[in-house]
């Protein structure tokens, strides 16, 4: 009997051993620092982790392919709570990988603490959530280096990296409190560049000006940290003047950054444009209206709820009174 129940006992034990590991994510690993998981406040970690991200990124590029191809990506992925989507852009922008990407080059002698490593059998990541795990994994390094009271070169490359790719996927909530720290803090005590300053001085300028609708307050950031980008001057002054032909003239020919932080002030400037078309014409050209509002006669029907009649290649607002 006591020979069968061993059997028996060897047998169920070979069974259990037959269960597949489980196989983590290296970036999902790691827990936020205010939840407690103190890993990300050692500087060598937070270097580690950070290639972890920038490789990850990369690799979501070069499975995208085109650039176009990666744009649809990025705009129809979710990276919001409750899964809300963003409506694609209007073309195609350009540099999206190379413009963000960077592997700065830091020296520390810290103790390292183990992140979880790879496993030998290549984890099969799904690219539908990609995008959300990034942006999770960079607010885990930004808390770290918060944390830490981390300024130095490493620091200022990373939040760098994670204003850039947020600012491409519409993520406020990355983006917004990263150019405060990167403005208010680390520019502080070690100085960016100038061009360096006028870059994120700007992004900062044109959040206020159109997704804030702050216009006062975006020329006071624009004074104090000498924002002189001639296309960022031409979108306040478009806006305060209601100007919609010259803010879409200024957005196709602006960088694919700039051109996201535009896209919060489309809807507002798009109504104001239609609004004057109704009262001012009688008929214009598609190729005009389609140009004036940034959208096309397809999207206008169905998301604004235009009532015009199309005939041809041309737009009847509203017909003469006869007499």
């Amino acid at each position: 009997m006591s020979g069968r129940g061993d059997s028996g006992a060897r047998a169920y034990s070979g069974g259990w051993g037959r269960l597949k590991p489980v196989t983590l994510d290296p970036l999902e690993a790691v827990g936020l620092p205010s939840k407690g998981d103190n890993r990300l406040l050692n500087f060598k970690t937070q270097e580690n982790y950070y290639t972890k991200i920038v490789d990850r990124y990369m690799s979501f590029c070069s499975d995208a392919g085109r650039s176009d191809e990666l744009l649809r990506r990025m705009s129809q992925l979710s990276v919001q709570p409750g899964g809300a989507t963003q409506k694609p852009p209007a073309k195609p922008l350009k540099g999206l990988a190379s413009s963000i990407y960077a592997t700065p080059d830091t020296k520390t002698t810290n103790a390292l603490p183990q992140l979880p490593s790879v496993p030998k059998k290549p984890v099969e990541y799904d690219s539908s959530k990609d995008l959300s795990v990034l942006t999770m994994s960079m607010r885990k390094l930004r808390e770290g280096i918060v944390a830490s009271k981390r300024i130095d070169e490493f620091s200022t490359q990373a939040y760098i990296f994670c204003i850039r790719l947020s600012i491409l996927i519409k993520h406020m909530e990355s983006y917004h409190p990263a150019l405060l720290h990167l403005l208010h803090r680390i520019h502080t005590v070690r100085p960016l560049s100038r061009l360096d300053l006028q870059e994120f001085a700007g992004y900062l300028v044109l959040d206020l000006a159109c997704r804030q609708q702050d216009l006062a307050q975006a020329h006071v950031v624009r004074i104090r940290y000498g924002v002189k980008d001639t296309k960022i001057l031409a979108v306040l002054d478009a806006l305060a003047h209601d100007n919609y032909y010259v803010f879409w003239q200024v957005k196709r020919s602006v960088d694919g950054h700039k051109a996201k932080l535009m896209e919060y002030a489309e809807e507002a400037i798009r109504l104001h444009a239609l609004k004057c078309l109704g009262r001012s014409y009688f008929t214009v050209s598609l190729k005009f209206l389609e140009q004036v509002t940034g959208s096309t006669w397809d999207a206008l029907v169905k998301e604004n709820r235009v009532g015009w009649e199309l005939k041809g290649g041309e737009v009847i607002i509203r017909k003469p009174k006869t007499r």
